[in-house]
């Protein structure tokens, strides 16, 4: 967990160089660089932008320190495309499909980057077929944007973000720019794919179609992003700013998926209809439950994933029902097909609702820190909690506060945290920082 932990922090440093590098080679007029300075280009002089954008990109974020994509160099609009693409995956997945021989402690590390799914009994094995269940994915995702209009260097890059969950544009008001239904609605599905456990992928691409229902967490992809994506058009019809119900429908769909599987695409913004900061504050925390649950367990998205949702769920129905049943009755738990005694079903509920529990707690100390650094009466308590939610949940979803000015220097440095501790689902970080702590004589 500590290699994990201290893994994730250095490639974010170390991701950043491209952004110094090319920044300051422009600033400082060395010839060779072509473009052109612009304030979009002179952000990443600040090394705290570069890490943070870079960690961004690496945890499959998607907020950005950039305030105008399209006039990025293409080499960094490249980059910020690629960070995303390999770290939805996983850097140490990837390490270790590249670099592990069975037996070496590839397990290890792909559990410490929290993972647990397997589809074949060998960890390495297993990662090379996520890989390529992922490149395959790749290519069918541009060929599908490219088909319904979208450029081919959009196409190459929204498939790969989109697909990542994560989030990254190369356009100044993301998806928005194009403002296209088929564009829209073509974007949904790949997000979708981007949500749903690796091992359902391969079952399903092996001919098992059954598991788009046998799978517990399949299910409950389509069934909670469709009550969500229902619940927030209502929001948006009778009580919002769209006057016709497909209007709605098309922003208030996008959106839920977007946020719910954690990519941070986004379509509801001024220059087209209505920025999603202005939306009423309840259509903004549905939007905000559905970056918190996030998706599937072994996928690319983030939030505490519905797995545990699930069992936290079942658990506190199971606890209660307990009153009712005699201390010599024999108890299981079903979960995703799994039978769990007594024990093993305490166990996994503590999991569960120990993530949850500090889930929420530094999701609450993020948007305390925000509320006490942003100007006074400048956002809302609805606007914050979106903001720390999406970075937390690794969603990318903005209500107007990230940017290289408007966000305060310790508000950038929580996020950064908040990213940090949300792509490792929290234990990892507090293990390593338990460590330093301890070896540091503060903790006994």
């Amino acid at each position: 967990m500590i290699v994990a932990a201290l893994g994730w922090a250095s490639v974010g440093v170390f991701g950043s160089l491209p952004f110094l590098l090319i920044a300051w080679s422009v600033q400082l007029g060395i010839p060779g660089f072509g473009p052109a300075q612009t304030a979009t280009l002179a952000a990443f002089t600040d090394p705290l932008n570069a890490i943070f954008e870079s960690m961004s990109g690496f945890t499959g974020t998607g907020l950005t320190m950039t305030d105008n994509e399209e006039v990025l160099p293409r080499t960094l609009q490249w980059w910020r495309t690629f960070t995303e693409w390999v770290g939805g995956v996983g850097v140490i997945v990837l390490t270790t499909a590249i670099l592990s021989r069975p037996g070496s402690g590839s397990l290890t590390l792909y559990e410490s980057e929290a993972r647990s799914e397997k589809i074949h009994p060998s960890i390495v094995s297993t990662v090379r077929t996520i890989w390529w269940i992922f490149i395959l994915f790749t290519f069918v995702s541009i060929l599908a944007l490219w088909l319904a209009g979208m450029p081919i260097w959009g196409a190459i890059n929204h498939a790969m973000t989109g697909l990542a969950t994560g989030g990254f544009s190369i356009t100044d008001n993301s998806i928005a720019t194009y403002d296209s239904v088929a564009i829209d609605f073509v974007l949904i599905p790949i997000m979708l794919l981007g949500s749903i456990a690796f091992p359902v992928h391969y079952l399903i691409l092996q001919g098992d179609l059954r598991n788009f229902y046998t799978d517990l967490q399949t299910r409950w992809v389509f069934g909670y992003m469709g009550l969500g994506s229902a619940l927030l058009w209502g929001f948006l019809y009778f009580g919002g700013p769209y006057q016709t119900p497909f209007a709605a429908l098309r922003y208030g769909l996008f959106q839920f998926v977007s946020a719910a599987t954690c990519t941070g695409f986004q379509t509801a913004v001024d220059s087209t209809n209505v920025a999603l900061g202005r939306w009423p504050s309840y259509a903004q925390l549905t939007v905000t439950f559905g970056m918190f649950v996030g998706g599937a367990a072994g996928s690319t998205a983030g939030g505490i994933k519905l797995i545990r949702g699930l069992t936290l769920s079942k658990g506190i129905r199971y606890y209660i029902a307990d009153v009712f049943y005699p201390e010599t009755a024999v108890r299981r738990l079903n979960i995703n097909g799994r039978r769990l005694n007594e024990e093993e079903a305490s166990r996994e509920f503590m999991e569960a609702a120990i993530i949850v529990v500090l889930w929420i707690t530094f999701l609450v100390v993020g948007t305390f820190v925000l509320l006490l650094t942003l100007p006074p009466a400048e956002y809302s308590l609805a606007n914050v909690v979106f903001e720390v939610a999406s970075a937390q949940g690794n969603v990318g979803l903005s209500s107007g506060i990230t940017g290289p000015e408007s966000l305060p220097t310790i508000g950038k440095v929580t996020f950064l945290f908040n990213m940090w501790i949300g792509r490792l689902e929290i234990i990892p970080v507090l293990v390593m920082l338990r460590s330093i702590f301890q070896r540091g004589g503060m903790y006994s």
